[in-house]
């Protein structure tokens, strides 16, 4: 089963830089895209063969989030049942047979880290909410998580320490998530691969100079880790700030 998470930094933008082909050429069985930045209808993508959904925020233009799926799940949720948390399209969750498959945008803290503290309440919750899954079957979550999780996960850990997605609170509540059962499959993987990033600004020649984070993810729950057959950062796709990331999983 092969899997595909992208961060296309507004879908419509990204159908305009060669996403149709993108999504064809990767042939994945379940595509899941990250702040598409846009209202039902608004844009159209060629996706025969698939089941599609998709969870917008409330605000026009911001988040949201969707997912191309060739097997129909038994359901689909949108968001995860709290409030305060689910006005920005962040969250779909598709239940299958075997297992949940989670398509995340997790709230960036942002400039002078002004939604750090909504961020901690919203970790908390979603730790929860996955617990809660993987007490019933096995996880897989992926999806722009907003946190380069140790030092080797970006360019510049030094310069970067305070800043949005390399805050010492956020690492660490990446950390207690994992330590709830879960398996980041890129790490499981390539433990000590280094120089390989997800995201790049689109200031000071970042992409070109590779001083990027790795901030996209697969992340499985442990019982099923040893059944990832591949886990790879497609950095030579373009249109977003973003590239895909991959999974190939056998259950």
């Amino acid at each position: 089963m092969k899997l595909i998470s992208w961060n296309v930094n507004g879908l419509r933008a990204c159908l305009g830089k060669g996403f149709q082909d993108v999504f064809h050429t990767l042939d994945a069985d379940m595509f899941c895209l990250q702040e598409t930045k846009m209202q039902p209808g608004q844009a159209q993508v060629d996706c025969d063969g698939y089941e599609e959904y998709w969870y917008s925020a409330e605000k026009k233009g911001y988040s949201g989030t969707a997912l191309f799926t060739r097997q129909k799940p038994i359901q689909v949720v949108y968001g995860m049942g709290m409030d305060q948390h689910d006005h920005e399209g962040r969250i779909i969750t598709a239940e299958y047979e075997e297992f949940y498959l989670v398509t995340c945008y997790t709230p960036n803290s942002q400039n002078e880290l002004k939604r750090l503290d909504y961020r901690m309440q919203w970790e908390d919750d979603f730790r929860d909410y996955m617990k809660e899954l993987d007490a019933v079957k096995p996880v897989i979550l992926c999806g722009d998580l907003n946190v380069a999780h140790e030092e080797i996960d970006l360019k510049n850990p030094k310069t970067n320490r305070r800043n949005a997605g390399f805050t010492d609170e956020e690492r660490a509540k990446m950390t207690e998530l994992l330590a709830a059962g879960f398996t980041d499959s890129f790490r499981h993987l390539h433990p000590d691969a280094t120089g390989i990033y997800s995201w790049w600004s689109y200031r000071f020649k970042a992409r070109q100079n590779n001083a990027g984070w790795r901030i996209d993810y697969f992340i499985v729950s442990d019982r099923i880790k040893d059944k990832i057959q591949k886990a790879e950062i497609l950095t030579d796709i373009m249109g977003s700030d973003h590239c895909p990331v991959l999974l190939e999983i056998d259950l």
